[in-house]
């Protein structure tokens, strides 16, 4: 059974997940489907989405768009550029679900200082919220808050440090988010 069928009755799939920076260099990437099988499709496949989407504004609301039969639901903050892609027929919604849950996970491990320097210092946890985000394409967690909590978990278990952060305090700033979105 393929993982991404357009038949719709299997859940649906993330083909990748790009951070890339305001000139379209990666940051952190994660393939999940075998629609680029080397390293030059993919670095294509990014600088395409780049180009097409980097003259649009989406720093406040995701953006959707299709290129190339995918899907590219995409956010922007600072000068980082956020995107999820899926198969031309995954559902839109989805896709940004797990945009936004990426976003906002990125800026609670980062403490909101979401900006390219502050990810490449943080690339572990960068690479830790995907992780718990998404596994071989499905869709694992959407919740910011939960993949934070995980990822200060992890961290703590390996007897890192989040960033200089508690597992107290990596809880309390994304009960603080939390309570921020509930009430706007």
């Amino acid at each position: 059974m393929a993982p991404f069928s357009s038949s719709g009755d299997l859940c649906p799939m993330v083909k990748s997940i790009l951070l890339l920076d305001s000139e379209g260099k990666r940051v952190a990437v994660k393939y999940y489907s075998d629609d680029w099988t080397t390293n030059a499709a993919k670095l294509a496949f990014e600088k395409s989405v780049f180009s097409k989407t980097s003259k649009t504004n989406a720093r406040t609301e995701a953006e959707i768009s299709l290129l190339d039969n995918n899907i590219v639901v995409y956010k922007f903050a600072q000068d980082l550029h956020f995107f999820v892609t899926g198969g031309e027929n995954e559902n839109e919604l989805i896709l940004s679900s797990v945009l936004q849950g990426f976003f906002d996970a990125v800026a609670l491990v980062l403490r909101n200082n979401v900006d390219k320097m502050e990810a490449l210092e943080n690339l572990d946890l960068i690479f830790l919220c995907l992780d718990e985000m998404v596994d071989q394409g499905m869709i694992l967690e959407t919740d910011p808050n939960v993949i934070a909590g995980k990822v200060a978990m992890h961290s703590a278990e390996s007897g890192g440090s989040l960033s200089e952060q508690t597992l107290t305090q990596a809880l309390a700033t994304a009960r603080e988010h939390l309570a921020r979105s509930l009430l706007t």
